[in-house]
């Protein structure tokens, strides 16, 4: 358990019969239970129809590096029946170099019968608690549309389509090696001794977004060795090497058919100095492979494309753009971020480092931001340093202002300034300051490869 969490006073009455409480180990099978039912809508009970049980059924383990099973909340009736439940699942992400605590809320799900009395509010307002106790500058959660706006959350950043990949790549357009031609990279599943490289080219390879997560060592040992096989969020992790056996990188796909005659490579990344050009295919013939053998696993009717879900950009789309056969629109993450002034304190070098790169070198001034909440942002420069802190102001007297959370959008490099301004009529940015808030917070990509 977290020692820093243990402050909330639990259990909390909620009234009707109903206690608001953290799991315990003793919890593990009724977790299960509950998830399954709320979550995989199947009676049958086929194997293939169980992959969140057997997610939950890994995160109550105990083998999770970041999360133990205290970190479920549970919502239990008089009878000790639980009725709504969510987690918090503690990570790491970056905002280019700089790292900051993030708490991922999953699983959240309530009984029928109990929806509409306020049970996931009380269960955010909990996990909210908790990550700030822990030092988290914000919570980040995947999920059905505009929900989780209701908790203070904004779409933010990019998550590929519900519906499918980035890209898609029918089998038969997927180049097929000559006749007597051999691949020429080998392709076999990570093992133990593979770890230090693969986490060294992760490492390489998250210098090209602005927001990524940090899979270390640990994380990525687990999710070769510590999650089950029919967990809904493993993936296998794939190396790619010469003949020689020299690693050139990896990939990572699930085990089985994303959506119906289609299987997925959810991440992709090459050391410097491999060739895409020449690799990409090689994974998308791989890929066919691994396709065809769920569907003869599944019972399912042919394998109708490799999706790519690598983001909104990536440099295995420029090399297999020939092939690809659609970009179909793109979903986002939610983000929260709490104490807005202490996050831009916490990353102000990245945000320095641009200004001092830009055409507006060591400028020095002051940047009312205004939310429309009665809330806002002062960020103040000298030479070119920076200082962020809580102000209120309107928009009669701001530099900027920008209505709900949209600051977030342009914050996380999501959207660019002109991007929010033709959306959103008020979102406005005194015209001399532009070039300043462009340096600062110009659109970037992010790939968040989720940690579960």
């Amino acid at each position: 358990m977290h020692a820093s969490s243990r402050s909330t006073q639990l259990p909390a009455d909620l009234g009707d019969g109903l206690v608001l409480r953290r799991a315990t180990p003793a919890d593990r099978e009724a977790l299960i239970a509950f998830n399954h039912r709320i979550h995989e809508h199947t009676e049958d009970g086929a194997p293939e129809e169980r992959r969140v049980e057997a997610w939950v059924r890994d995160l109550a383990s105990g083998r999770h590096p970041t999360f133990p099973v205290e970190d479920f909340t549970i919502v239990e009736d008089r009878s000790g029946r639980i009725v709504s439940s969510l987690n918090l699942i503690p990570q790491t992400w970056f905002f280019e170099d700089v790292p900051f605590k993030v708490g991922r809320p999953e699983l959240v799900g309530t009984d029928p019968h109990y929806r509409d009395r306020g049970l996931v509010r009380k269960q955010f307002e909990l996990i909210h608690a908790w990550g700030a106790a822990r030092g988290e500058l914000a919570q980040a959660i995947t999920g059905i549309p505009y929900y989780y706006r209701l908790f203070d959350y904004e779409m933010t950043v990019t998550l590929d389509s519900l519906a499918g990949g980035r890209r898609f790549h029918v089998p038969q357009q997927i180049p097929p090696l000559k006749d007597g031609e051999s691949e020429p990279y080998r392709i076999r599943p990570a093992g133990e001794a593979d770890i230090p490289f693969l986490a060294e080219c992760y490492r390489q390879g998250r210098r090209r977004w602005l927001l990524s997560a940090d899979w270390n060592e640990d994380l990525l040992r687990y999710e070769i060795f510590g999650k089950s096989r029919d967990n809904v969020n493993r993936v296998i992790l794939t190396l790619i090497e010469r003949p020689s056996g020299e690693p050139v990188g990896f990939f990572a796909h699930p085990g089985y058919l994303w959506s119906p005659g289609r299987v997925a490579v959810s991440y992709f990344e090459l050391v410097s100095g491999a060739s895409w050009y020449e690799i990409a295919p090689v994974v998308l013939r791989h890929m066919v492979r691994v396709g065809n053998a769920c569907i003869a696993a599944e019972k399912a009717e042919r394998l109708d494309a490799v999706d790519l879900r690598l983001g909104a950009e990536h440099p295995a789309y420029e090399v297999l753009a020939h092939w690809s056969t659609a970009q179909p629109r793109l979903y986002a993450w939610y983000l929260r971020v709490p104490d807005l002034p202490r996050f831009i304190n916490h990353v102000a070098p990245v945000l320095e480092r641009r200004l001092a790169g830009s055409l507006c070198p060591g400028f020095s001034g002051t940047l009312e931001l205004n939310f429309f909440r009665r809330t806002g942002l002062r960020l103040r420069f000298e030479n070119g340093k920076l200082t962020a802190e809580p102000n209120e102001t309107s928009w009669e007297n701001s530099t900027a202002d920008f209505p709900e959370l949209t600051f977030l959008q342009l914050l996380t490099g999501y959207r660019s300034l002109d991007e929010l301004q033709y959306a959103f009529p008020d979102c406005r940015v005194q015209g001399a300051f532009e070039p300043i808030f462009n340096a600062l917070f110009p659109k970037k990509p992010s790939l968040i490869w989720p940690i579960s």
